[in-house]
């Protein structure tokens, strides 16, 4: 079942950013990604970091950029773990699980960025950013 949901998750996050491309270019895409994109602020925030690792770094196996934004989108997830479980979100218990394993993927995610090997660190990111997209799936629509 989680791994239906992240499908969808993904498919929606693409849908939604072919839609501005074809809408209005590049500074619609981009309006949408910073400000308009998730119902809770936080989210929005991480998402920022987060969005240019996945689509840019991580296809190019750029970990020296990946350990150079790491402390930032620790930050940003702790801010998300601190939040709890935002108003308005309907399945409660199964976003506080969620929230765990993504509590857990941040911090190997930190770790790994210290230390690790390159093929480490991006199995924990992967980890960081399917969890993100799963609680995102669960957030309230605007």
């Amino acid at each position: 079942m989680k791994r239906w949901q992240r499908c969808v998750a993904m498919m929606l996050a693409a849908f939604v950013l072919s839609a501005a491309f074809a809408e209005g270019g590049v500074g619609v895409a981009a309006k949408v990604r910073a400000d308009e994109h998730f119902s809770v602020r936080e989210y929005n925030l991480f998402h920022d970091v987060l969005h240019p690792l996945q689509h840019e770094a991580l296809p190019k196996k750029d970990f020296k950029t990946i350990r150079a934004r790491a402390a930032e989108l620790v930050t940003r997830g702790r801010a998300l773990v601190r939040l709890g479980v935002p108003a308005g979100v309907q399945e409660t218990e199964a976003f506080r699980q969620e929230l765990k394993q993504f509590e857990k993927a941040l911090m190997k995610f930190r770790t790994d960025a210290r230390k690790k090997s390159n093929a480490r660190l991006e199995q924990s990111y992967n980890a960081v950013h399917d969890s993100f997209e799963m609680l995102a799936s669960m957030l309230p629509r605007k």
